[in-house]
């Protein structure tokens, strides 16, 4: 039996963004946002990069136009050092998103 929070974000069909911390092609760090609500998709992807950012205890990062072409077209991107203002201990942070509302596929 799953608890409640995790049957919600696994049994149900919502929005889910995985956000990974890479060093050295391995991942140090993880952690997926689960998001039922009906905002739109762009402040669905925010709040779930606030939320990444803050479990990680990170800045959020600035979205360059990179981020934003490779985001829009494979719903996937990695945050380098550009991205962030302060110094980071890692190679990058990527997110991704898992799971989508179906209204969004």
């Amino acid at each position: 039996m799953l608890p409640p929070l995790l049957d919600i974000c696994y049994n149900l069909p919502m929005f889910r963004m995985w956000g990974k911390i890479i060093r050295h092609n391995r991942m140090l760090k993880d952690h997926v946002v689960c998001d039922p609500s009906d905002r739109g998709r762009t402040l669905k992807v925010y709040a779930a990069l606030e939320e990444i950012c803050h479990e990680f205890d990170l800045g959020i990062p600035i979205w360059l136009d990179s981020n934003i072409s490779e985001f829009k077209r494979i719903s996937k991107t990695r945050f380098t050092k550009d991205s962030f203002m302060e110094d980071i201990p890692f190679d990058y942070l990527e997110i991704q998103i898992i799971e989508e509302d179906q209204l969004f596929r």
